[in-house]
């Protein structure tokens, strides 16, 4: 069973034919939480840019789309990777060359988590036509394919965001979907984590009422760094719900592993998919929106 969408996933080998396609814009998203499995993740979440990863070595013809410095909303300090403005987003992906006319291959060096956060960005600002290198970094390397620490290439572009709110979930909008019965709520982090147990990381933990673990892990395979089969991830999905109801709003903790549960749904065919931009940030710190332990 093929992927209904399979346009949003290309494979290390389609990129290496295409590196000199001059409609093609390769963009690097690497960003690291290094301490985000351990203890002192407790007292604050480490994040760091991968710009000094993409400065040591890249694919060839790629930029480097910073996370962590450009692609924020700086006037939001409530969450942990808010949104940017359209018009800052604009700004950044018109200087890495990208406009209408081209094609994007997003990919990063940490299992495709922050290359999906920049692909639904592109979604949530009106973008089609972005894709995520299968295995990303990883497998690129391990293939022994070209590796380059050329600058980045100078394009002439002009992007144009043409925003899609109905992609981007509001607190608000996750509060109503726990008894509306035509949402499915998604809990994108691990087990573990969705259960209420490991690093108390967002003041107050859990899982948001009604909602199901579709962890970004268990859409993996880890040794490959690959994403699984089209049959293992409709498998996993469909376990979660993801095709019971009208619409699926996904989170976690900053919104980073949400948009890789909301990629493989897209994958699969489900339209109306959207990100809780807030995610536990938001909702762990508001001491009256309800939280659950255990799983489902």
């Amino acid at each position: 069973m093929p992927f209904k969408n399979p346009q949003y996933l290309v494979e290390t080998e389609w990129l290496a034919d295409h590196l000199d396609d001059p409609d093609i814009r390769i963009i690097d998203c690497t960003a690291y939480m290094p301490n985000y499995f351990e203890e002192s993740a407790a007292d604050k979440v480490e994040i760091v840019s991968g710009r000094e990863h993409w400065e040591e070595g890249h694919i060839p013809g790629s930029g480097f789309a910073d996370i962590v410095n450009d692609l924020v909303d700086p006037d939001n300090d409530r969450f942990m990777f808010p949104m940017p403005p359209p018009e800052q987003f604009s700004e950044v992906m018109t200087g890495l060359g990208v406009d209408q006319g081209t094609r994007v291959v997003l990919y990063d060096d940490m299992v495709n988590v922050f290359a999906t956060r920049i692909w639904w960005m592109f979604r949530a600002f009106g973008f089609e036509n972005a894709a995520v290198l299968n295995g990303g970094w990883a497998k690129w390397t391990a293939e022994g394919r070209p590796v380059s620490t050329d600058p980045a290439p100078h394009y002439d572009a002009n992007f144009i965001a043409s925003p899609r709110t109905d992609r981007i979930a509001t607190r608000d909008e996750v509060l109503a979907a726990i008894d509306d019965g035509s949402t499915c709520l998604i809990n994108a982090l691990d087990p573990d984590e969705y259960a209420g147990k490991g690093p108390n990381r967002y003041g107050r933990q859990g899982h948001i009422p009604t909602s199901t673990n579709l962890s970004f892990l268990g859409v993996l395979d880890m040794d490959a760094n690959t994403f699984l089969s089209p049959e293992e991830i409709r498998k996993v999905s469909e376990e979660a719900g993801a095709f019971d109801g009208e619409r699926v709003i996904t989170y976690c903790g900053g919104a980073i592993a949400a948009t890789s549960a909301a990629f493989v749904l897209t994958l699969l065919g489900v339209e109306n998919v959207a990100v809780y931009d807030g995610s536990m940030t938001e909702w762990a710190a508001d001491s009256s929106l309800p939280l659950v332990t255990g799983m489902a």
